[in-house]
């Protein structure tokens, strides 16, 4: 079977392919001309197709927007950087691999920090030109690299963290990291490029295709009941399904995710749907399958409907899913029960059916750095200094200190609460708030969210306490930009950016991430959605149910209509 792009049969055959296809076309399998650019010292920038061929390499060019102006006053570029992200499937990672990026953060980036991300790995901002190269190979040296983790292929796999069940929790890790290697683009540019690999010819992809996928694409290993990993934001996941505690095979949900563009009525957020049940020896199979058809069929004429949602929105899911049973040999069985009951991580300790303990620390915002007060980054790096197991990074941007032996708790715990890294005072509704980056360093950004977060949280937190419940909690979440990065289009309030201090507020989300919120306010400031919020959620301490979460609330009370069908329902 061909591996090159067939155009589907729903596109006009001549309508005009976007220009990221020419590009792909054209890179010589991701190398373009990226090794030329790194020696100009003209720019501190990466020049016509390489701006976007080095997010192939888990790289977005950036600058300080803070800045900007100042630079351009002075007739000076941008301060150009870039943001690297790594592949870490599972979000596993030894002491010794963070040490090495603290360093590294530390010694060479702008800002001096580590980001934790909602993609279950890390990020180093503002790395300058110069040190590229050193950055790739010092991630090399201790096992990292940053392969596939941007561009339009298979990105970082994510896996349930669950620390307490060790077993299912290891085969469902070990199985996400299968399905990253099975996935990962073939091509030796990476090698080539930055670890001054051996010059080799590739001729061929043979899951991904000579011009790769036609967007980007999100695969996520889960083990219920925890939905951490938010299944309906990605577009491929494996829910684990066990028997007596042994891992037997995963139901297949297809279709998710989250980015849209503002005013525009065909794009939408929308949940994944369930495909049915595989044994495991299906698994790769079937990941590699789900992918060739979004690669064959997925739309490469209009990058905002080329995502796999719009795939099974065109063609249907059924017949999406008959085309991957014929691909795959395999017919998917009838979906196995599983239940979702929450998505939060479990701050603080827990100990493991094993007996090792493990510790959740909080990390808001997921920015690790040396702030005033609290060296969260010292903190981190005097841990990795005696840990005895690894650290493992949630989707939900926090740390866990994984597999401690009893004799290590008090020390550990020591070191945490000397370095901010444990604060009895956060408040539920902290921990269950979160943002992307946002500004400065985010091109894309509209409006603040990680920067605004704090504020917007004391707030929050102010209004539960005025109406006599401080100690319950709304999921919020806040983005500079509808691209979907902090995946507020699956909070119970969701705040997503429009302009300088502008939003628009989206509820009905719910507590298990199962439910697409719906628009409540368009482009408004504080003047207008603290005041809705603080009525909104006065309503909902009187008048809700026992146990009712303040999404389930805002449907019930029809205060928003439930999101049922996104294609549909969401703009309606």
């Amino acid at each position: 079977m061909s591996t090159d792009y067939k155009p589907n049969s729903k596109l006009d055959p001549n309508a005009k392919f976007a220009d990221n296809e020419r590009l792909k076309t054209q890179s010589n399998f991701l190398r373009g001309t990226i090794e030329a650019d790194l020696k100009d010292q003209l720019t501190g920038g990466f020049t016509a197709d390489n701006f976007q061929l080095i997010r192939f390499h888990g790289m977005y060019q950036q600058d300080d927007r803070d800045i900007r102006p100042e630079r351009t006053k002075q007739k000076l570029e941008p301060m150009h950087n870039v943001m690297l992200r790594a592949r870490m499937p599972g979000g596993i990672i030894t002491p010794k691999q963070w040490l090495a990026i603290d360093e590294f953060a530390g010694d060479k980036t702008i800002y001096g920090s580590i980001r934790l991300t909602t993609r279950q790995t890390f990020q180093f901002h503002g790395v300058l030109k110069p040190g590229i190269k050193e950055m790739h190979q010092m991630l090399n040296s201790v096992g990292i690299d940053s392969i596939a983790t941007a561009g339009d292929v298979n990105r970082n796999v994510l896996c349930t963290t669950n620390p307490v069940e060790s077993e299912l929790h290891q085969e469902a890790y070990e199985w996400a990291a299968k399905i990253s290697e099975h996935l990962l683009p073939h091509t030796k540019a990476y090698a080539e490029i930055w670890l001054n690999g051996e010059k080799t010819e590739t001729t061929e992809e043979p899951i991904l295709g000579s011009t790769y996928l036609p967007r980007k694409f999100k695969t996520t290993v889960t083990i219920p009941p925890n939905n951490e990993v938010d299944v309906h934001a990605n577009d491929l996941n494996f829910v684990a399904i066990a028997d007596n505690g042994k891992l037997v095979g995963f139901n297949v949900l297809v279709g998710g995710g989250l980015a849209m563009t503002h005013g525009d009525v065909n794009t939408y957020p929308r949940k994944a749907d369930d495909l049915g049940f595989i044994p495991l020896e299906h698994t790769l199979k079937i990941a590699e399958h789900v992918v060739s058809v979004q690669r064959d069929w997925g739309n490469r004429v209009n990058r905002k409907n080329a995502k796999t949602k719009y795939t099974l929105d065109t063609f249907g899911t059924d017949t999406f899913k008959a085309e991957v049973e014929n691909r795959a040999g395999v017919k998917f069985e009838e979906s196995r029960p599983y239940e979702f009951t929450h998505r939060g991580d479990r701050i603080g300790w827990v100990e493991g059916i094993d007996g090792k303990h493990h510790l959740t620390l909080f990390i808001q915002s997921g920015r690790i750095l040396d702030y005033p007060g609290q060296p969260l980054k010292t903190g981190c790096r005097k841990i990795a200094e005696i840990h005895q197991g690894d650290f493992r990074m949630t989707a939900n941007q926090n740390l866990i200190v994984a597999g401690v032996p009893a004799d290590q708790k008090d020390i550990i715990e020591k070191i945490a609460r000397e370095h901010g890294l444990i604060d009895d005072s956060h408040s539920e509704q902290r921990f269950n708030s979160m943002a992307c980056v946002a500004l400065p360093t985010c091109p894309l950004a509209m409006a603040e969210a990680e920067r605004y977060l704090p504020e917007l949280i004391e707030k929050t937190e102010a209004i539960l306490a005025k109406h006599e419940i401080p100690n319950d909690d709304i999921i919020m979440r806040v983005v500079g930009c509808p691209n979907g990065c902090g995946r507020a289009m699956l909070a119970e309030i969701g705040f997503v950016g429009k302009g300088p201090g502008k939003y628009n507020v989206y509820l009905g989300g719910n507590r298990e991430g199962t439910r697409v919120p719906k628009l409540y306010l368009e482009n408004v400031g504080e003047d207008v959605y603290l005041p809705a919020l603080d009525e909104l959620i006065g309503q909902w301490a009187k008048e809700r149910n026992e146990g009712e979460c303040f999404g389930d609330f805002a449907i019930r009370k029809e205060i928003v209509a439930e999101v049922k069908v996104s294609k549909t329902d969401f703009h309606a």
